[in-house]
């Protein structure tokens, strides 16, 4: 429980840094289309959706229902399960900066009694590398559940048993270890886990987070279940005392996004922890694991991708971060069976980050949409233009753009129309607008260095 590997099923397509803008009408529509088909197919009754585009939050938006016949909403706190491992990561890092541990720390110097605890490194925790026997890898409650429970009783109970393997030879998920890593924050910092994220990382990114074990009942979500095929029924919540740091945060979409953008734009961290967090961790051996600390890491199409999931009773979500193309895609549901949260996932990564082979052009395409809808809006970005552009697009120039291409109303279609081409100094590229009942054509020259900017965007009708 807590987690699901998906990040190495995801045909997740990533495209370059484009410029930070909101989704297109058609984008909307088709996210809606995503969320809605993925809600319906697998009987999900609501999921929470955020989305990330040039370092910006571009949109939060619940579907569905949340508990009964109550509508979703977006700042509903969704059980976001293992994700909550990354923020333990981060507060250990944090304490590391603040000189009060290392990642190189045994768990002996911390805790007493930890099968191995004198060869176990904090890092082997963060990095499911320490070969503790995981306490929650069903997918459903266990008996012990029904029962409250506390981060050392589950300490003692599965952390004192023989080592799974030697620390540092295999990779396997644990969330034993990261209850261990928690009470060692917890004595390193002199304060309870939550208390230390509400202080560090939360109130300055101004994140609403809760223990989930408060977010039970009232305004909260409530998590549902189905065996086989058979109704969707709620699903009773495990006592309190179980998740702690391998999983005990609610948030909704939109807060779990912010975090997001001060990962894309290094901030809130310092830099060299936001690094330590996305390095692969490597086993002793030398070879991958392809996890650092509270994360999976991945590459689709030769750019990196951060990645993590979270399974708890009733709730299954998603988290993946594009740090190059400044872009991230969060799905909450309140559903523990079906693949909606990954169906959605997949399905927005299609809508908002083009295929990977003409990722490049698919970015200069969004490039000049916006640069069209501009025109049309009479918004015009001078920056965008050098100086002979600027000259051509005089006040006239402008207001009969605008004039005539906002009386078409909103184009139906926007596409690269062949091949580019170099051209006096300039990259040229022509784009198709269609309509319901006609097209026009853009010729552009753009130019070839990091500035890019249009030295020509001509619209004209075409047959």
């Amino acid at each position: 429980m807590l987690f699901r590997t998906v990040a190495a099923t995801l045909a997740l397509t990533a495209a370059p840094a484009a410029l930070a803008q909101s989704l297109t009408p058609a984008e909307a529509t088709a996210v809606d289309k995503v969320v809605a088909d993925g809600l319906a197919a697998t009987g999900t009754p609501s999921a929470q959706v955020a989305i990330v585009r040039g370092g910006r939050i571009v949109l939060v938006k619940a579907y569905g229902t949340q508990a009964g016949s109550t509508p979703a909403r977006t700042d509903a706190p969704y059980q976001i399960a293992s994700i909550s491992k990354q923020f333990t990561a981060a507060a250990l890092l944090l304490l590391e900066d603040d000189g009060k541990l290392s990642m190189n720390d045994t768990v002996a110097k911390w805790l007493p009694g930890i099968s191995g605890g004198d060869r176990i490194t904090i890092r082997q925790l963060l990095s499911h590398t320490a070969g503790l026997q995981d306490y929650w890898p069903q997918d459903y409650s266990f008996p012990a559940m029904e029962t409250p429970t506390t981060p050392q009783a589950i300490v003692d109970r599965w952390a004192k048993k023989p080592l799974d393997f030697a620390p540092g030879t295999q990779w396997q998920y644990s969330n034993t270890g990261y209850v261990v890593a928690g009470l060692i924050a917890e004595k390193a910092a002199g304060e309870p886990l939550m208390t230390f994220l509400q202080r560090r990382i939360f109130k300055p990114l101004d994140i609403t987070a809760i223990d989930q074990d408060k977010a039970i009942g009232g305004r909260f979500p409530i998590g549902y279940h189905r065996n086989a095929l058979g109704p969707v029924r709620a699903a009773p919540p495990p006592a309190a005392g179980w998740l702690f740091a391998a999983g005990e945060l609610s948030m909704s979409a939109g807060d779990l996004a912010k975090w997001d953008v001060a990962r894309i734009n290094r901030s809130l961290l310092p830099a060299d922890d936001w690094v330590a967090q996305e390095t692969p961790v490597l086993l002793s051996d030398g070879s991958t694991t392809n996890y650092g600390l509270g994360v999976t890491l991945a590459k689709h199409d030769g750019q990196p991708v951060v990645e993590h999931s979270g399974e708890a009773v009733g709730f299954l979500s998603e988290n993946i971060v594009y740090p190059e193309q400044k872009a991230a895609i969060v799905v909450l549901t309140n559903a523990d069976f079906g693949d909606a949260f990954v169906a959605i996932a997949q399905g927005i990564a299609k809508v908002v980050l083009p295929a990977g082979a003409d990722a490049a052009e698919a970015a200069k395409t969004r490039a000049a949409r916006a640069m069209f809808d501009s025109l049309r809006n009479g918004t015009l970005d001078r920056r965008l233009l050098t100086a002979d552009a600027a000259y051509y697009f005089t006040p006239q120039v402008i207001a009969d753009y605008r004039t005539s291409l906002s009386a078409l109303g909103e184009p139906t279609g926007f596409a690269l129309a062949g091949p580019k081409r170099l051209r006096g100094g300039f990259v040229q590229r022509r784009y198709t607008v269609t309509y319901p009942d006609r097209k026009l054509s853009i010729g552009t020259f753009a130019e070839p260095d990091g500035a890019e900017r249009y030295e020509q965007f001509l619209v004209s009708p075409v047959n």
